[in-house]
């Protein structure tokens, strides 16, 4: 991407347009998944951690019985590494395996048994990427923090005609954009709709675009599918 600064690309009521009609779909539409249901940093944290690059369905089962297991990052600190290797060996996710003990024994050893919510403390525990770092400070304790990931960044770069590739989600001029649009007041529910909002419609290959509510400020939609006339129920 050449050099900008968000305020250049984005217009402000198309901004606010589009927060405002993602939450509203948010409302309506979010998935629901156990580790939504909490804002225990820990628990949120174990989530991302099991969901980095592994379908959310696979995780469902794993997550509950991770947590049932190891209720606390002390409980999981404390833990044979054998007894994490039972657990996620099975799906698949045995690299995670050392990580999500390691994690869990450094939290105890330099940070009193609490999940930091810093974001450069948090980026340094053993496993813990960018996307989970900001993951965390925002759906646990949170904090107006943008999660930038291959679907929301496409979300973006489609409906503001923003050029994007495979490394946007680790740019720091694209996550200035994201900071821009994100909703500050309702930062959760927005990132959260945002996922599955390109999980659910904004979809990579055949987004279904009838059942966009944002297809009026959609650039993509607006050079590449306003052939047929607007979407059905739409003038």
């Amino acid at each position: 991407m050449n050099a900008y600064e968000p305020e250049e690309l984005l217009d402000r009521k198309k901004v606010e347009e589009f927060r405002k009609k993602i939450l509203k779909w948010g409302r309506q539409n979010l998935l629901d998944y156990p580790w939504r249901r909490t804002r225990d940093p820990y628990r949120v944290l174990i989530a991302e951690m099991l969901l980095h690059r592994t379908r959310s369905e696979q995780v469902i089962p794993l997550y509950l019985k991770f947590i049932k297991r190891f209720p606390s990052v002390e409980d999981l600190s404390r833990a044979d590494y054998e007894e994490v290797q039972e657990l996620l060996r099975s799906a698949g996710l045995r690299w995670r395996i050392r990580q999500i003990r390691r994690m869990a024994q450094v939290v105890v050893e330099k940070h009193g048994r609490r999940i930091p919510e810093d974001y450069e403390l948090l980026r340094s525990l053993p496993g813990v990427s960018d996307y989970i770092a900001s993951a965390v400070r925002c759906f646990a304790f949170g904090e107006p923090e943008p999660v930038l990931d291959t679907n929301t960044v496409r979300i973006v770069g489609r409906v503001f005609g923003l050029k994007t590739s495979n490394s946007s989600r680790r740019s720091k001029k694209f996550r200035k954009v994201m900071e821009t649009i994100l909703d500050r007041n309702e930062p959760r529910l927005f990132n959260y709709s945002l996922i599955d909002f390109g999980k659910l419609v904004c979809r990579a290959r055949n987004p279904l675009c009838e059942k966009c509510p944002v297809t009026n400020i959609c650039e993509h939609f607006s050079k590449n599918s306003w052939k047929e006339g607007p979407p059905e129920g739409r003038t």
